[in-house]
């Protein structure tokens, strides 16, 4: 095995890393990645079916394997050129950091109180090992599994999560999508501002230093009651272009029976209802809402103004406690029990109905024909043309997932995307790495898309005080 620098780090991947992002081998720039030989045992039986691991250990064995056309055993020994971009990529800056796997066995001088042949202690004693002989380089480990990292601590080895796939560092860093203006923000911005009105809409173009920190279908407030509350449409430099949000918080302005009951929920219905704006991501707590509003602006949006053919609900199929089993009937009928919180809001939205139970049955029949629920399991290769598309429990799934189902969207198709980053239940996934963070964080300032953290909870008193004190 080659040696290395003081300057240069060495770090040794632990199976979970690959497996959850196959091109983890290309995220350390300079530095030396080293791979044991138990790793590549645990690949190779992670391999088979169609999970997402499984998918992503094939594409680790693909990407290695380009890695090693040609190679010689004499150029395995002295460490592969890794490229900083994927093989086959463009515009990839020229090769620094070497990849080396394990070519001999090592004395790892794992303490007798590690009894066993486990792999994860395997990988512990390699890197024990490897430390040992690379002094004074500084020898990494690189795990996803926190009792791991907690063994090798113990054990003297220096531990760290896998950070690269990190959206944002921190989950208190991500946008909420709106802004409080400051009590001088007239004083400041207010000079030489121009106000026009398009198809009984208001329009505000002001200029001043604090425009340059908002994204474009951003909102901004005053704090007090019946202030100024706008979002913003256009933004040149220090000059932007802000629109008043509609009120939805009044009766005679409820979408589907349903009103705004704080300002975030209306700026999410401001959001909902945009016919220019495709992608929405909300966030929040349980009890705030995130359902019924958008089941409510979809039905308005399907039923009354014909711009969606039908609402299509998905969500991932991860229990809460244990797994029930196979569940029999059509694709549908499969996923009914995951789908109760739909069942729950229809119930909401028709019992303002009036007419009587027969209305309330026939405006239910009418509501699930145009109501359909997908299993996110087939969304591969589909198309979606003129759908209102709701992803719930957005939060499980992973930044490749989010992808794969975002770009289903055909022409005239609005994507709503539902969760909250503190309710994950995909291992492996924390409130940095989730792909509901990822989009919410890359779709930021795009013309066509808009996001809200929603903060109250208005399902009821118990649920409100159980949030706080449990």
């Amino acid at each position: 095995m080659a040696t290395s620098s003081p300057e240069r780090r060495v770090f040794v991947l632990d199976t979970n890393v690959v497996m959850h992002d196959p091109a983890a081998i290309f995220r350390f720039e300079e530095h030396d990645i080293y791979i044991p030989m138990s790793v590549l045992e645990e690949l190779d039986a992670g391999k088979k079916g169609v999970s997402e691991s499984a998918r992503n250990v094939r594409q680790v064995s693909r990407f290695l394997d380009e890695l090693m056309a040609g190679a010689t055993k004499e150029q395995i020994d002295q460490g592969l050129e890794l490229p900083s971009g994927r093989p086959g990529s463009k515009g990839k800056r020229p090769p620094t950091g070497r990849l080396f796997f394990q070519t001999r066995r090592l004395d790892t001088g794992l303490p007798d109180t590690l009894p066993g042949r486990s792999a994860d202690n395997a990988i512990v004693g390699f890197t024990l090992a490897l430390q040992r002989e690379m002094q004074p380089s500084r020898v990494t480990l690189v795990s996803k599994d926190i009792n791991l990292r907690i063994k090798a601590a113990i054990l003297g080895v220096h531990a760290e999560d896998y950070y690269s796939d990190r959206t944002i560092e921190d989950a208190d860093l991500l946008s909420t999508g709106m802004s409080e203006l400051p009590a001088d923000f007239w004083d400041t911005h207010g000079r030489d501002m121009e106000s026009w009105q398009e198809q009984a809409r208001t329009f505000y173009r002001l200029r001043g230093p604090l425009v340059e920190s908002w994204q474009v279908n951003q909102f901004v407030y005053e704090s007090n009651e019946d202030g100024f509350e706008a979002i913003v449409r256009k933004i040149d430099g220090d000059l932007a272009t802000v629109e008043l949000v509609q009120d939805f918080r009044a009766e005679r302005h409820s979408v589907w029976g349903v009103v705004a009951r704080n300002r975030e929920q209306n700026f999410a219905l401001n959001l909902l209802l945009d016919p220019e704006i495709d992608f929405v991501t909300i966030l929040g707590p349980a009890g705030t809402g995130k359902t019924l509003m958008t089941l409510a602006a979809g039905l308005v949006q399907t039923l009354e103004r014909n711009r969606f053919s039908e609402i299509i609900m998905t969500r991932v199929t991860i229990p809460l406690g244990e797994d029930i089993g196979f569940l029999p009937g059509t694709e549908e009928e499969k996923m009914e029990p995951w789908m109760g919180a739909v069942m729950d809001n229809l119930e909401v939205l028709t019992k303002t109905q009036d007419g009587g139970s027969w209305a309330r049955a026939a405006t239910n029949d009418l509501l699930r024909n145009r109501i359909k629920i997908r299993s996110l399991n087939f969304m591969r290769g589909r198309t979606f043309l003129n759908r209102y598309l709701v992803l719930d429990e957005a939060q499980n799934l992973t930044p490749k997932q989010m992808k794969a189902l975002v770009t289903r969207a055909g022409p005239g198709t609005k994507l709503v995307c539902l969760g909250n980053i503190a309710q994950i239940d995909t291992p492996y996934l924390t409130e940095t790495t989730s792909g509901l963070t990822y989009v919410v964080n890359r779709f930021r300032g795009w013309a066509h898309s808009g996001h809200v953290t929603l903060k109250r909870g208005e399902r009821s008193r118990l649920a409100d005080f159980a949030s706080e004190i449990l």
